[in-house]
């Protein structure tokens, strides 16, 4: 009876130290390269894609894939990403696709400039445009640069990260937009 107490609890002891340094092994840290807990959010960003309501029957379409990483949390010219846009009507029109070179965003309004890289627009691609989302849902807004200086081939350039106050309203059901607030370290 003695020898087998003696030997459970040689036992237990073994067992609570293999307990103790495996624990203690998990808990200091990642193994093999292995993230633990989420990622960090991004920084700020501008997703999605939708018409514009006209009533004469425009056929206008804004797309948005801009994102500014968390390590550029500090930098909105370090965004990254593309838009697009196009304008159609009576069968004329024109599209293009910018790549994006500034991302601010506050709230639920985000700006984001880019240079045009591809377009069906003689003369567009190389100049920078600027556009401003208000996300409200299903009610979102736009505004653009050129609304102020003309065609982008034809008006002057915004600065980095200038768009015009959001004055279009996106046709009922063909999208919405969605705008990851920027909080920078101040």
């Amino acid at each position: 009876m003695k020898r087998s107490r003696t030997t459970t609890a040689a036992l237990c002891v073994a067992l609570l130290l293999t307990a103790v340094t495996t624990g203690a092994a998990v808990a200091s840290g990642p193994h093999d390269g292995l993230p633990q807990g989420p990622p960090p959010r991004e920084a700020a960003a501008l997703t999605g894609s939708a018409k514009l309501y006209r009533s004469a029957g425009d056929d206008i379409t804004f797309t948005f894939d801009a994102h500014l990483a968390a390590e550029h949390d500090d930098n909105p010219l370090e965004a990254t990403g593309t838009f697009a846009f196009s304008h159609y009507l009576d069968g004329g029109g024109a599209r293009a696709k910018a790549t994006v070179d500034c991302l601010l965003t506050g709230g639920d309004v985000a700006v984001v400039s880019g240079v045009i890289t591809d377009s069906d627009l003689p003369g567009a691609e190389g100049r920078r445009v600027g556009v401003t989302v208000h996300d409200l849902g299903r009610h979102d807004r736009l505004g653009y640069s050129w609304a102020a200086t003309g065609s982008p081939v034809e008006g002057g350039e915004p600065p980095k990260c200038v768009g015009s106050a959001p004055f279009e309203k996106v046709r009922k059901g063909s999208g919405d937009f969605t705008v990851v607030p920027w909080r920078p370290r101040l």
